[in-house]
């Protein structure tokens, strides 16, 4: 029976066949695996830019890990040392760093449950 319906002359397996389906269907997964996620990290970066405030500790796209000391504009005045402050541009925040503590503490526990495991 399946056989005498793949010999049947059908326009939903015809469109299926057909260069533009598959198309759409490529279309599709790029907008699935590539697009969307990237736009999702975009608007997730630009929130985090946003929401800047001074003492955060941030990253910045060459490496620089600081403390936000001011605002200007599009510029973010960083101290990375004791009377050592850079400006940067605000794009070129990548990323809050964790606190110190913190991270430390979350390290720790994540090797003790690794070990007990």
């Amino acid at each position: 029976m399946p056989l005498g319906f793949m010999l049947v002359d059908n326009p939903l397996l015809d469109l299926m066949r057909s260069p533009f389906s598959m198309i759409l269907v490529m279309v599709v997964v790029f907008y699935v695996l590539l697009i969307r996620p990237q736009q999702q990290q975009r608007k997730k970066t630009q929130e985090m830019l946003a929401n800047l405030k001074t003492g955060d500790r941030v990253v910045t796209s060459g490496g620089v890990y600081g403390t936000v000391a001011g605002f200007r504009d599009s510029v973010v005045q960083l101290q990375v040392a004791a009377q050592v402050k850079i400006e940067v541009a605000r794009s070129a925040i990548q990323g809050l760093q964790p606190g110190e503590s913190n991270g430390s503490e979350d390290a720790s526990q994540e090797l003790e449950k690794n070990k007990k495991k």
